[in-house]
């Protein structure tokens, strides 16, 4: 028995997109879903009750901030990452390997692994495939992706090819490493912007039989037709039985565009991060709430929202002093709201595959989100 299973509801009969269930030994959860992102073991400025009272079943978290502060010893001592964080829901760590890429001429690649430089205090220090998955062993997550390079936009096709090769060996370590019986290991699809990359990488990965699947190196500044195109192509290669992630995307019309295709489960920090820059999401568009034309305006941020700040009457005028004042409990309505609309957003997409209204579903929301 797998820890991670993925049970089909219905599938839309005119594009790929799907409604499902994912089952964890934390609990299930619907699917398409959003992942909040609690990279240091918290969602920034939301606690665990708040983020259950919104709907999420699952959230994510960051092995690199975690390998680095407080460490995986002290995690595994307290109990596991839920205890820590005192979540009891399914929780899903990525590998580090995005975080520890990006810190360009602070890293040395080797077949070996990654030696890199600490971003809170330049120490010198290693991950490689093995390392992660005994950090993520130790955090106890529910969901576990394997470690590997994101190809960069732009690459060329040697580069991609080269990379795309290292990350399925490591692909090969990591499954050989992870052996706690109640974690899913992940592969995740990388290959670039190169059709014939991405099919062999996929169908390598498919080969190792993994319980679940990532699409990986999107969303890295490539126009949104190449991402489309590529997801499109990527999740065609991908078993029908299992659940696709899409990593790394959290705007609504990347969010149905990705369903469309088939995708199960996403995550983004963007949320929260906008939020603490004073915008607010909604089914409209974008809301920046330091505007002067809110100033005066004594409405909620969005009629019919049931987000902790619109049910009680928080308004556009008062939200807008807290964001100017630097006041916290601004960015922490902001953030509330952000979060509850994508997944309140993704709710009603599910609902609309159950129904067989999704196409209709996908126009009416891009026809309005795209007015202002």
């Amino acid at each position: 028995m797998t820890a991670i299973t993925y049970e089909l509801i219905r599938k839309d009969e005119k594009t790929g997109a799907r409604a499902g269930i994912i089952h964890t030994p934390h609990g299930s959860f619907p699917t398409p879903i959003f992942m909040p992102v609690g990279t240091q073991a918290t969602v920034k400025g939301v606690s665990p009750d708040e983020l259950k009272d919104l709907g999420a079943g699952i959230i994510l978290s960051n092995t690199y901030h975690l390998f680095l502060r407080p460490g995986m010893e002290l995690i595994k001592e307290a109990g596991g990452l839920h205890k820590f964080m005192h979540w009891d829901r399914a929780i899903l760590t990525d590998s580090g390997g995005f975080q520890v890429f990006s810190l360009g001429d602070l890293r040395k690649i080797t077949e070996e692994g990654v030696t890199f430089r600490s971003h809170i205090d330049g120490s010198k220090k290693f991950l490689s495939p093995e390392v992660s998955m005994q950090v993520q062993m130790c955090l106890g997550s529910d969901i576990v992706m394997a470690f590997d390079e994101c190809v960069p936009y732009p690459a060329d096709h040697t580069y991609a090819l080269k990379s795309s090769e290292r990350t399925l060996r490591w692909a090969e370590r990591c499954k050989k490493t992870m052996t706690a019986p109640n974690q899913g290991l992940f592969g995740i699809v990388q290959g670039g912007m190169y059709k014939d990359l991405r099919k062999w990488h996929a169908q390598a990965l498919v080969d190792m039989d993994f319980p679940g699947y990532a699409v990986g190196g999107l969303s890295v500044g490539e126009p949104p037709e190449l991402m489309y195109e590529m997801l499109d192509y990527s999740t065609s290669l991908l078993p029908e039985n299992k659940p696709r992630y899409l990593m790394g995307v959290g705007t609504p019309d990347h969010l149905v565009e990705g369903v469309m295709r088939g995708i199960d489960m996403f995550d983004c920090v963007y949320p929260t991060r906008v939020a603490r820059n004073g915008m607010a999401m909604t089914w409209t568009g974008r809301l920046v709430m330091k505007n002067a034309q809110f100033t005066h305006d004594h409405n909620v941020m969005e009629e019919g929202c049931g987000c902790y700040a619109c049910r009680n009457g928080y308004t556009r005028a008062y939200i807008r002093h807290l964001v100017r004042a630097g006041e916290i409990f601004g960015l922490r309505l902001l953030s509330l709201h952000n979060l509850y609309f994508l997944e309140e957003f993704v709710r009603r997409m599910r609902q609309s595959i159950i129904d067989g209204k999704f196409t209709e579903f996908r126009t009416d929301f891009l026809n309005n989100y795209n007015k202002k």
